[in-house]
């Protein structure tokens, strides 16, 4: 892996760990305060700040996966991992593994 793959391969992937972690924020903290606690303005903030790292999220993936070859079905299985729970950090452990990198 060359330095410029290795720095986008690294961005890549603090943006798509903050992203799912910022999901999982929105789904199991700020919802349940939303819908439980009557509490609204939970969402709204999370919500903003979820989709800000979505949009991100997308806008890296494509230069990331032309930067590091990736074929039509990894960067697929990268978009698809942008709208499940978990999804970027199983993205990522199966990266880690197809790479053989530590990032």
């Amino acid at each position: 892996m060359t330095p410029e793959q290795h720095t986008w391969a690294k961005r890549f992937k603090w943006i798509s760990l903050i992203e799912g972690a910022s999901f999982l924020i929105l789904l199991f903290i700020a919802m349940p305060l939303k819908y439980m606690f009557d509490m609204p303005i939970a969402v709204k903030y999370v919500g903003w700040a979820h989709g800000i790292l979505f949009i991100l999220y997308i806008y890296t993936v494509f230069p990331t996966a032309s930067k590091l070859k990736w074929n039509f079905s990894r960067t697929l299985f990268a978009l698809i991992a942008s709208v499940l729970p978990f999804g970027p950090f199983i993205f990522d452990r199966n990266l880690k593994k197809s790479q053989h990198v530590d990032f």
